[in-house]
């Protein structure tokens, strides 16, 4: 396993409803730390254990949303072992009403010495909430992305022209 694999295996657990593959990525007395500067989306403050984890990020989040698309912003270098950061990006709708959310933040990411996940620290900075109706141009913007592994200017190049996205589009910036 390397950083790179780990984090992938989750971006592919999550947001295809995969559990079994947690364990691939997580170590079994994995934490999980949340911060949540939004309304538009509520996660527990915290987790202890890959079961609560898998549990809350996995199968409880797809019993919710469905067509789910998560980019990590950066690759982690070579240099990278016990620790990574970076800005990410997702979409997705919500299974309820088919209302669109992008959001975006910062994974902060901490391994064990096999390589997988001992600390998850997520911070949500933006959640946008957006009608049914564009979910059209949202996901042909999301689905044309390199997955999972995307930069900012990528993200940016095909942005959909809706005022919603407007903090979205400024995150990406840099701004």
């Amino acid at each position: 396993m390397s950083i790179e694999r780990a984090i992938q295996t989750y971006i592919l657990a999550k947001d295809g409803n995969r559990p079994f593959l947690m364990p691939q990525a997580f170590a079994d007395d994995c934490e999980l730390e949340m911060v949540v500067n939004t309304d538009a989306i509520s996660f527990p403050n915290a987790a202890k254990g890959l079961q609560a984890i898998s549990d809350i990020l996995v199968s409880r989040f797809a019993a919710d949303y469905e067509n789910v698309f998560t980019f990590c912003l950066l690759r982690p270098t070579p240099a990278a072992r016990g620790h990574f950061a970076c800005p990410w990006l997702v979409g997705m709708s919500a299974r309820r009403d088919h209302a669109v959310r992008v959001g975006c933040g910062r994974y902060d990411w901490s391994f064990d010495d096999h390589l997988r996940v001992r600390k998850l620290s997520i911070r949500i900075e933006v959640m946008n909430v957006l009608p049914a109706s564009t979910a059209g141009p949202v996901f042909a913007w999301l689905s044309a992305l390199p997955y999972p592994w995307c930069t900012r200017q990528q993200a940016l190049d095909g942005i959909p022209d809706i005022d919603t996205l407007a903090a979205i589009e400024g995150f990406l910036r840099g701004s």
